[in-house]
Protein backbone atom coordinates (compact mmCIF):
# COMPACT_ATOMS: atom_id res chain seq x y z
CA UNK A 1 0.00 0.00 0.00
CA UNK A 2 2.56 2.08 1.09
CA UNK A 3 6.21 2.25 0.73
CA UNK A 4 8.98 4.40 1.88
CA UNK A 5 13.25 3.94 0.64
CA UNK A 6 15.66 5.68 1.41
CA UNK A 7 13.71 9.00 1.89
CA UNK A 8 15.31 12.11 2.15
CA UNK A 9 13.62 15.55 2.78
CA UNK A 10 15.38 19.04 3.16
CA UNK A 11 13.98 22.38 2.78
CA UNK A 12 15.74 24.96 0.69
CA UNK A 13 19.76 24.76 1.20
CA UNK A 14 18.92 23.92 5.06
CA UNK A 15 19.57 20.50 6.72
CA UNK A 16 17.85 17.14 6.04
CA UNK A 17 14.56 17.30 8.07
CA UNK A 18 13.76 13.23 6.92
CA UNK A 19 17.03 11.12 6.44
CA UNK A 20 16.98 7.84 5.01
CA UNK A 21 13.21 6.96 6.04
CA UNK A 22 12.02 3.47 5.01
CA UNK A 23 9.42 1.28 6.27
CA UNK A 24 5.98 -0.10 4.45
CA UNK A 25 1.98 0.53 5.88
CA UNK A 26 0.46 -2.69 4.63
CA UNK A 27 -3.09 -3.04 3.84
CA UNK A 28 -5.36 -3.48 6.88
CA UNK A 29 -2.81 -2.54 9.37
CA UNK A 30 -2.63 -0.21 12.11
CA UNK A 31 0.39 2.52 13.54
CA UNK A 32 0.62 5.18 15.22
CA UNK A 33 3.17 7.65 14.31
CA UNK A 34 5.31 9.14 17.39
CA UNK A 35 8.05 11.24 18.59
CA UNK A 36 8.68 14.55 20.28
CA UNK A 37 7.09 18.03 18.45
CA UNK A 38 9.30 18.93 15.66
CA UNK A 39 10.15 15.84 14.42
CA UNK A 40 8.57 15.74 11.22
CA UNK A 41 5.61 13.54 12.18
CA UNK A 42 3.29 16.22 10.06
CA UNK A 43 5.89 15.85 7.23
CA UNK A 44 5.67 12.31 7.16
CA UNK A 45 2.04 12.45 6.58
CA UNK A 46 2.23 15.18 3.75
CA UNK A 47 4.52 12.81 2.24
CA UNK A 48 2.50 10.09 2.40
CA UNK A 49 -0.67 12.13 0.81
CA UNK A 50 1.56 13.27 -2.07
CA UNK A 51 1.84 17.09 -0.68
CA UNK A 52 5.20 17.01 -0.49
CA UNK A 53 8.13 15.32 -2.78
CA UNK A 54 10.90 13.90 -0.94
CA UNK A 55 14.33 15.22 -2.09
CA UNK A 56 15.49 11.87 -2.34
CA UNK A 57 14.73 8.34 -2.50
CA UNK A 58 11.19 6.82 -3.87
CA UNK A 59 7.44 6.52 -2.49
CA UNK A 60 5.53 4.20 -3.83
CA UNK A 61 1.50 4.59 -2.85
CA UNK A 62 -1.19 1.93 -4.31
CA UNK A 63 1.70 -0.26 -5.94
CA UNK A 64 2.40 3.46 -8.12
CA UNK A 65 5.72 4.98 -7.88
CA UNK A 66 4.42 8.24 -7.20
CA UNK A 67 7.68 10.46 -8.65
CA UNK A 68 5.86 9.70 -12.38
CA UNK A 69 2.58 10.61 -11.31
CA UNK A 70 0.61 13.48 -13.30
CA UNK A 71 -1.85 15.51 -11.50
CA UNK A 72 -4.99 13.44 -12.67
CA UNK A 73 -2.93 10.20 -11.46
CA UNK A 74 -2.81 11.99 -7.80
CA UNK A 75 -5.98 13.03 -7.62
CA UNK A 76 -7.38 9.60 -7.69
CA UNK A 77 -4.50 8.06 -5.02
CA UNK A 78 -5.84 10.87 -2.88
CA UNK A 79 -9.46 10.22 -3.13
CA UNK A 80 -8.41 6.99 -2.00
CA UNK A 81 -6.95 8.41 1.28
CA UNK A 82 -8.92 9.62 4.33
CA UNK A 83 -7.33 12.97 5.90
CA UNK A 84 -7.59 14.23 9.10
CA UNK A 85 -6.02 17.79 9.56
CA UNK A 86 -4.72 18.97 12.87
CA UNK A 87 -6.18 22.59 11.76
CA UNK A 88 -9.49 20.71 10.74
CA UNK A 89 -9.91 22.67 7.17
CA UNK A 90 -13.59 22.85 7.52
CA UNK A 91 -15.02 24.98 5.13
CA UNK A 92 -16.62 28.23 7.05
CA UNK A 93 -19.31 28.39 4.57
CA UNK A 94 -20.86 25.39 4.95
CA UNK A 95 -22.69 23.77 7.99
CA UNK A 96 -20.93 20.82 9.66
CA UNK A 97 -23.64 18.21 7.84
CA UNK A 98 -22.17 19.72 4.23
CA UNK A 99 -18.59 19.54 5.54
CA UNK A 100 -18.97 16.43 6.15
CA UNK A 101 -20.69 15.02 3.14
CA UNK A 102 -18.89 17.12 0.78
CA UNK A 103 -16.68 14.16 -0.10
CA UNK A 104 -19.59 12.44 -1.30
CA UNK A 105 -20.74 15.24 -2.96
CA UNK A 106 -17.68 15.74 -4.97
CA UNK A 107 -17.86 11.97 -5.92
CA UNK A 108 -20.95 12.73 -7.56
CA UNK A 109 -23.50 11.18 -5.44
CA UNK A 110 -27.30 12.00 -4.93
CA UNK A 111 -27.67 13.18 -1.85
CA UNK A 112 -30.87 10.99 -0.99
CA UNK A 113 -28.17 7.93 -1.05
CA UNK A 114 -25.64 9.11 1.79
CA UNK A 115 -27.96 11.30 3.73
CA UNK A 116 -28.41 9.11 6.80
CA UNK A 117 -25.20 7.77 6.74
CA UNK A 118 -24.09 11.01 7.71
CA UNK A 119 -25.99 12.02 9.84
CA UNK A 120 -25.70 8.97 11.52
CA UNK A 121 -21.81 9.22 11.68
CA UNK A 122 -22.33 13.14 13.05
CA UNK A 123 -24.48 11.03 16.03
CA UNK A 124 -21.76 8.56 16.75
CA UNK A 125 -18.73 11.75 17.04
CA UNK A 126 -21.24 13.40 18.95
CA UNK A 127 -22.81 16.04 16.62
CA UNK A 128 -26.25 15.25 16.00
CA UNK A 129 -27.70 18.22 17.34
CA UNK A 130 -24.67 20.55 15.65
CA UNK A 131 -25.62 19.60 11.93
CA UNK A 132 -26.95 23.15 11.10
CA UNK A 133 -23.76 25.14 12.64
CA UNK A 134 -21.21 26.91 10.83
CA UNK A 135 -17.51 25.76 11.73
CA UNK A 136 -16.88 29.47 13.19
CA UNK A 137 -19.01 28.80 16.01
CA UNK A 138 -17.91 25.67 16.43
CA UNK A 139 -15.82 24.74 19.26
CA UNK A 140 -12.29 23.42 18.98
CA UNK A 141 -13.50 19.94 19.99
CA UNK A 142 -16.31 20.05 17.67
CA UNK A 143 -14.56 21.09 14.42
CA UNK A 144 -12.36 17.90 15.35
CA UNK A 145 -14.59 15.59 15.52
CA UNK A 146 -16.44 17.09 12.55
CA UNK A 147 -12.66 16.83 10.44
CA UNK A 148 -12.90 12.77 11.57
CA UNK A 149 -16.40 12.29 10.46
CA UNK A 150 -15.42 14.15 7.17
CA UNK A 151 -12.08 11.47 6.55
CA UNK A 152 -14.05 8.32 7.31
CA UNK A 153 -17.14 9.06 5.50
CA UNK A 154 -15.74 8.04 2.39
CA UNK A 155 -14.85 4.82 3.80
CA UNK A 156 -10.85 5.13 2.48
CA UNK A 157 -8.84 2.47 1.95
CA UNK A 158 -5.96 4.30 4.07
CA UNK A 159 -6.37 6.78 6.73
CA UNK A 160 -3.96 9.54 7.99
CA UNK A 161 -4.70 11.19 11.38
CA UNK A 162 -2.66 14.27 12.37
CA UNK A 163 -3.23 14.44 16.31
CA UNK A 164 -6.47 13.02 16.05
CA UNK A 165 -7.55 13.37 19.38
CA UNK A 166 -5.94 16.72 20.73
CA UNK A 167 -9.02 18.84 21.42
CA UNK A 168 -10.98 16.26 22.84
CA UNK A 169 -11.82 15.13 26.46
CA UNK A 170 -10.11 11.40 27.14
CA UNK A 171 -13.90 9.78 27.27
CA UNK A 172 -14.27 11.14 23.51
CA UNK A 173 -10.93 10.69 22.99
CA UNK A 174 -11.32 6.78 23.80
CA UNK A 175 -14.62 6.83 21.65
CA UNK A 176 -12.62 8.27 18.89
CA UNK A 177 -10.11 5.68 18.95
CA UNK A 178 -13.03 2.88 19.14
CA UNK A 179 -14.24 3.91 15.70
CA UNK A 180 -10.80 3.72 14.49
CA UNK A 181 -10.59 0.46 15.51
CA UNK A 182 -14.03 -0.47 13.62
CA UNK A 183 -12.55 1.17 10.66
CA UNK A 184 -9.44 -0.69 10.52
CA UNK A 185 -11.72 -4.19 10.88
CA UNK A 186 -13.70 -3.39 7.74
CA UNK A 187 -10.27 -3.02 6.11
CA UNK A 188 -8.47 0.36 6.25
CA UNK A 189 -5.10 1.13 7.08
CA UNK A 190 -4.99 3.54 9.87
CA UNK A 191 -1.92 6.17 10.47
CA UNK A 192 -2.76 8.12 13.73
CA UNK A 193 -0.24 10.63 14.27
CA UNK A 194 0.66 11.44 18.17
CA UNK A 195 2.27 11.51 21.13
CA UNK A 196 -0.30 10.80 23.31
CA UNK A 197 1.29 7.20 25.45
CA UNK A 198 -1.99 6.82 27.04
CA UNK A 199 -4.32 6.75 24.14
CA UNK A 200 -1.10 4.43 22.23
CA UNK A 201 -1.52 2.37 25.18
CA UNK A 202 -5.71 1.73 24.38
CA UNK A 203 -3.98 -0.24 21.17
CA UNK A 204 -1.20 -1.97 22.47
CA UNK A 205 -1.19 -4.32 19.17
CA UNK A 206 -0.22 -1.29 16.72
CA UNK A 207 2.74 -0.40 15.51
CA UNK A 208 4.84 2.21 16.31
CA UNK A 209 6.56 4.40 13.62
CA UNK A 210 8.90 6.68 16.19
CA UNK A 211 10.35 9.67 14.57
CA UNK A 212 13.66 11.39 16.17
CA UNK A 213 16.13 13.30 15.00
CA UNK A 214 14.92 13.20 11.41
CA UNK A 215 15.09 9.40 11.52
CA UNK A 216 12.44 6.10 11.83
CA UNK A 217 12.41 3.66 13.86
CA UNK A 218 9.65 0.85 13.06
CA UNK A 219 8.52 -1.47 16.47
CA UNK A 220 6.16 -3.87 15.47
Amino acid sequence: MVRFENVGLRYGNGAEVLRDVSFSIEPNSFQFLTGPSGAGKTTLLRLILLSLKPTRGFIKLFDRETSTLGKEEITAIRRRIGVVFQDFRLLDHLTTYENVALPLFVQGREERTYRAEVLELLRWVGLGERINAFPPILSGGEKQRAAIARALIVQPELLLADEPTGNVDPSLARRLLRLFVELHKSGTSIVIATHDLALMDQFDSARRLVLGEGRLHVYD
